[in-house]
């Protein structure tokens, strides 16, 4: 048996409408939750009280101590599977992005750690699957900085991996042709910013999103500048992006080795990057996993899934299930 203390906390928002969060997280590790005066009463298996007070622990240091949790992350957070560390341990309330229109936070320990290298050091590199926060994180951080008067603007760059052929027949200006590629940041810079402030700001440039070729040539000072989806860069691409930062920048690399679109045989400048680049100082290497996914739980899934068939598929010795 184990109690939880609820002072200070909002018990209809952690209890949910007609107690449903405390129902899905009974259902979820087997144990009994009563509340009692300002106590919440766990009982059931050890092992399974345990893990269900590490998640109600972490709910209630996130309701208390804040910033604001919105319904949806709580309900995503009961039904995350494992449940998340100890909130001290995802994170310590220095490292967050306190963009125009709202606070962001760590949601995962490895977030956690990406987000403090970002604050501490001058190039990031922010390599895992799809869902782990890779790019809204680091645009959520360039928009913070640019509020703070840290930088000057924000430059989003995105490689467009088709931009020969089938780019070629597309209707419009190249810019146009584009544009799909590139509204995976629109979309993140909508979501922490105003739409006027968003406009007014790409109207003056001190917010750019441009294609990876237009940063040939550029030396970029007072900036935050984000690579994106830079698994489909070349080697001389990752290169050339790393040699743009002038002085008073920042520079966070984003991607996911395990889905290039790079031809067969051509290398990714995402996978040799961290084989040239070692022991140099303010440069950090951040490698998020499955257990940092923040979509969907069943993504967490999908993604181990895959990763296992890779392995088996990589392993000459394996035998196909039947």
């Amino acid at each position: 048996m184990k109690d939880i203390s609820l002072t200070g906390v909002d018990r209809l928002f952690l209890f949910g409408q007609n107690d449903q969060h405390l129902a899905q997280i009974e259902k979820k590790y087997g144990v009994s939750l009563v509340a009692r005066g300002d106590k919440l009463i766990l009982d059931g298996p050890d092992a399974a009280v345990g893990e269900a007070d590490g998640l109600l622990s972490h709910l209630v240091e996130r309701i208390r101590r804040g910033p604001a949790i919105e319904e949806a992350e709580l309900s995503e957070l009961i039904l995350q599977s494992p449940a998340p560390p100890q909130y001290d341990q995802i994170i310590d309330g220095k490292h967050v992005a306190n963009t125009y229109k709202t606070i962001i936070r760590a949601r995962t320990a490895g977030q956690a750690e990406y987000l403090k290298a970002i604050d501490t050091n001058d190039i990031v590199f922010g390599i895992g699957p799809a869902g782990t926060g890779k790019t809204y994180l680091a645009v959520a951080m360039a928009v913070a900085a640019l509020r703070q008067k840290q930088v000057s603007r924000i430059i989003l760059a995105r490689p467009a991996v088709e931009a020969g052929e089938k780019l070629g027949f597309l209707p419009g200006s190249f810019e146009d042709k584009v544009d799909p590629y590139l509204r995976p940041l629109y979309d993140a810079l909508q979501d922490l910013m105003e739409p006027e402030r968003l406009r007014r700001m790409q109207e003056m440039k001190i917010i750019e999103v441009v294609p990876l070729a237009y940063m040939r040539g550029r030396t970029l000072n007072d900036s935050f500048i984000i690579l994106d989806e830079a698994q489909n860069t070349t080697p001389q691409q990752m290169k050339m992006f790393l040699t743009r930062l002038g002085s008073h920048s920042k520079a966070v690399v984003t991607g996911d080795i395990t889905q290039t679109d790079l031809d067969e045989n051509q290398p990714s400048g995402l996978v040799v990057a961290p084989k040239i680049l070692t022991k140099i100082p303010r440069l950090s290497f951040v490698r998020l996993t499955e257990q940092d996914v923040v979509r969907n739980p069943l993504v967490q899934k999908i993604i181990k899934a895959y990763e296992n068939y890779e392995e088996a598929d990589r392993d000459p010795t394996s035998v196909p299930s039947r």
